[in-house]
C-alpha cells in the first residue's frame, strides 16, 4: 500500500497582481499539515521584467524553488497568472506534480486560449492608470461593476505591474502550445471559478475537461477573478484541496 504523508508539501503561485503572501494568506491559514511554499512570480523578481523574459523562466523558477526546499514531490496550486505558470509547469514536469489546482488560470496555451487574447491588444495603447482599470474589467462578468479606485496612495508593489502585466501577456503568446502535452499528466487536476467571472473560463473548463484525464471542475455562485474562491470561501477551498490531496497520495 502507498504511504500517505502527513505532511503535504505544496507549492502556491499568485496571479499577476498581488504578491502571494497577499492573495494565500486566508486559505492557508486554514490548511492542516500543509508545508506551504508561497512563490511569487520571476516576472517580478526585479523592479523591471527580466530580460528576455519568458514563461520558460517562470517554470525554471519554480523548479529552483521547490529544490532550494529540498522538496521532490509536490502538489500545485495556481491563481490566474499563476495557474497559467502552474499548467506550463505540469506539462513540462509531469513527474513532480502529486496533484494540480488552478483558479481561473490567466491562459491555458491552446489555440482558443491565443484567440481570446486579442481581447486585451487595445490596452497598450492606454495610459497606464486605464489600462488596469481596463485590464481588471476584463476579468469579469458584464454583470460585475467594478468598485471605486480604493483611497490613498497605492501599496508599494504596485508600481511594477503594468510592466509586469504587459510582459507576461507578451509571454504567454509567445509559449508553446500545450494542449497534447497535458494528456500526459496523470495528476488529478481540480479547477474552480466563479459564476459572475468572464465567460472565457466557463470555455476554458469544457477544453481542459478533455484534456486532462483526472479532472474536476468546481464553481463557487457569486464569485468572480477579483473577488475569487480562495479569498472569499477559504473553508470550502480548502475542503476541496485536501480532498484532491489525499485522493492524489493514494495514487500507485
Amino acid at each position: 500500500m502507498t504511504r500517505i504523508r502527513s505532511i503535504r508539501d505544496v507549492v502556491f503561485l499568485p496571479g499577476i497582481i498581488a504578491p502571494a503572501a497577499v492573495r494565500y494568506g486566508p486559505l492557508i491559514a486554514r490548511l492542516v499539515d500543509v508545508n506551504p511554499l508561497v512563490k511569487d512570480l520571476e516576472v517580478y523578481s526585479s523592479d523591471v521584467p527580466p530580460p528576455g523574459y519568458s514563461i520558460a523562466m517562470e517554470v525554471g523558477g519554480v523548479d529552483r524553488a521547490a529544490d532550494a526546499a529540498g522538496i521532490d514531490r509536490f502538489h500545485l496550486y495556481g491563481h490566474s497568472g499563476g495557474g497559467a505558470v502552474a499548467l506550463a509547469y505540469a506539462a513540462a514536469h509531469p513527474e513532480r506534480v502529486l496533484s494540480l489546482a488552478v483558479d481561473e488560470p490567466a491562459y491555458d496555451f491552446t489555440e482558443e486560449a491565443r484567440a481570446d487574447m486579442e481581447e486585451f491588444a487595445p490596452l497598450a495603447v492606454l495610459p497606464i492608470d486605464r489600462r488596469m482599470r481596463a485590464f481588471m474589467q476584463l476579468q469579469v462578468s458584464a454583470s460585475v461593476q467594478l468598485p471605486p479606485p480604493p483611497e490613498g496612495p497605492p501599496p508599494p508593489w504596485m508600481a511594477n505591474r503594468p510592466a509586469g502585466i504587459d510582459a507576461f501577456i507578451d509571454a504567454l503568446d509567445r509559449h508553446e502550445r500545450l494542449g497534447d502535452r497535458y494528456r500526459a499528466v496523470r495528476a488529478p487536476v481540480l479547477y474552480t471559478s466563479g459564476s459572475r467571472t468572464h465567460p472565457r473560463w466557463d470555455a476554458m473548463a469544457e477544453r481542459l475537461g478533455t484534456l486532462f484525464s483526472d479532472f474536476t471542475a468546481e464553481q463557487f455562485e457569486g464569485l468572480h477573478h477579483l473577488n475569487t474562491s480562495h479569498q472569499a470561501a477559504p473553508d470550502r477551498v480548502s475542503e476541496l484541496l485536501a480532498g484532491l490531496w489525499a485522493r492524489a497520495e493514494l495514487a500507485p
